[in-house]
C-alpha cells in the first residue's frame, strides 16, 4: 500500500458526500436500492472503527418520485416544496437500513448563513461531534426550503457544503462520490482518457483538465469538486473523488485500494478558525492588492498593510471577512478586517505611520493581521 493510500485507510473520520446522480436511476428518480447500498457501506465503515458523516443530495429526486411527477419542476416554489417532501422520504430510506443494523440516523439541515456566522458554526461543530460520540451517523443536506442557491444551479451539488463540513471536523477525510470514476487526464469521451490516480497539488495544469479547450469555461460538476478539493487539501486534509456506484467503493477505499483520484493533503495544516475564515464565512467585500503585498502574504506569511491595497469594494464593517485578489484578479486570501470600508478607502496605498494622521487614530498597524488571514 502506498503511503498516501495508507493515510486514507487510517483516517478515523470520514465525510462522505454523494451527489444526486449517484442516487438516481436513468429515469431521474431516487434509486432506493442504491441508497440502501450506500447506507450499508456507511455502517461497514462504522464497524471498521470509523466516525462517519454523510452529506447527501437527492431530496428533489426523492420528492419527484413521491409525488408521481413526470419531471423536475422548473419554478422555485415548487422545487422547494418537492425538496421538503423528498427530504423526509430520503432520510427514511437511510434510517430503515441503519435500523436493521442497530444504527441511528441523525438528520442535519444547514444553510450557508449558519456556517457563515462564527457562533452558529461552532454550534454546528459541537452538535456533530456529540452525535458521533453517541454513535449516530449524521446525514447532512442543505435546507432547500430556506436556501435556494443549490436548487437553482445545475452543478455544485453540495460539494462546497461537504467541504465546509470537512472543515468543521479537523483531521477528517473527504470522499466525494460522483457519477465518474475520478479526475480524467483528458476529456472523458476520449477513448484514451485515463483516471488520474493521485494529485499532489491542484494547480493550473490540473484545473486545465476540466476546462473546455475552445471556450475556456470549466465543464460540469468537476470544477466545483476541484475547488472544494483545493481548499480542503490546503487545510491539510485528504480528498478522494470516486465512482458512487462502484462495488463497495467506500469499504475498498478503507482497505487501502487505489481507486478513484486521491488529492494529497498539503504539508502544513491550517487551524479550524482559519478554515472558517477561508472557506465557510462569506466575504462582505473585496480588496485588490499589488504584487508586493500578495507575495508578502502568500510567500512570507505576513499581514496585509494599507500600503499594498489598490482598490476597495463592498460596504463591510470592522471584523467582517473580506476577499483579497491579486493584480490578475485571482482570489488569493480571505481575512478578518480591522477597519470598515470607508476607513480602508481613506488609508489604502498609505504607509502605516500615516494612519493616525488620516483617521485621527491608529488602533491597528495592519489592515488584516496574519493571524486572521487564510491563504486560499
Amino acid at each position: 500500500m502506498s503511503n498516501n493510500r495508507q493515510l486514507v485507510s487510517e483516517a478515523s473520520t470520514w465525510i462522505v458526500k454523494v451527489g444526486s446522480r449517484s442516487l438516481t436511476g436513468d429515469d431521474g428518480l431516487l434509486d432506493q436500492a442504491q441508497v440502501a447500498n450506500l447506507a450499508r457501506q456507511l455502517i461497514m465503515l462504522v464497524e471498521m472503527g470509523k466516525r462517519v458523516v454523510l452529506v447527501s443530495s437527492g431530496a428533489v429526486a426523492s420528492g419527484v418520485g413521491k409525488l408521481g411527477l413526470t419531471s423536475r419542476p422548473s419554478d422555485l416554489a415548487t422545487l422547494q416544496a418537492v425538496a421538503a417532501i423528498g427530504q423526509t422520504h430520503l432520510i427514511h430510506v437511510y434510517e430503515q437500513t441503519f435500523a436493521k443494523h442497530g444504527r441511528l440516523a441523525a438528520q442535519v439541515l444547514l444553510t450557508a448563513s449558519e456556517l457563515d456566522d462564527r457562533v452558529a458554526y461552532l454550534n454546528v461543530r459541537n452538535t456533530l461531534r456529540r452525535l458521533l460520540e453517541l454513535g449516530a451517523i449524521p446525514i447532512i443536506n442543505e435546507n432547500d426550503t430556506v436556501a435556494v442557491d443549490e436548487l437553482k444551479t445545475t452543478f455544485g451539488d453540495n460539494d462546497r457544503l461537504a467541504g465546509m463540513v470537512a472543515g468543521l471536523l479537523e483531521g477528517s477525510l473527504l470522499v466525494i462520490l460522483s457519477d465518474v470514476q475520478g479526475l480524467y487526464d483528458r476529456d472523458p469521451s476520449d477513448p484514451n482518457a485515463q483516471v488520474v490516480s493521485a494529485v499532489e497539488r491542484i494547480d493550473e495544469s490540473i484545473e486545465e483538465m476540466v476546462r473546455d479547450r475552445k471556450t475556456g469555461v470549466s465543464k460540469g460538476g468537476m470544477a466545483s469538486k476541484l475547488a472544494t478539493a483545493k481548499f480542503v487539501t490546503n487545510s491539510g486534509q485528504s480528498v478522494i473523488i470516486g465512482w458512487g456506484r462502484g462495488p463497495d467503493v467506500l469499504v475498498r477505499l478503507a482497505r487501502g485500494e487505489s481507486i478513484g483520484t486521491l488529492f494529497v493533503p498539503q504539508s502544513k495544516a491550517i487551524s479550524p478558525r482559519k478554515r472558517w475564515i477561508g472557506f465557510s464565512a462569506q466575504p462582505a467585500g473585496q480588496l485588490s492588492v499589488d504584487q508586493g503585498a500578495a507575495r508578502a502574504m502568500c510567500e512570507d506569511g505576513r499581514s496585509l498593510l494599507a500600503i499594498g491595497i489598490r482598490t476597495v469594494e463592498g460596504d463591510f464593517g470592522k471584523g467582517d471577512v473580506v476577499s483579497i485578489i491579486n493584480e490578475q484578479a485571482t482570489e488569493i486570501a480571505r481575512g478578518l478586517i480591522n477597519y470598515n470600508a470607508t476607513q480602508v478607502k481613506q488609508i489604502r496605498g498609505c504607509r502605516s505611520d500615516r494612519i493616525e494622521q488620516i483617521l485621527g487614530q491608529c488602533p491597528y498597524e495592519e489592515v488584516i493581521h496574519r493571524d486572521n488571514l487564510a491563504i486560499v
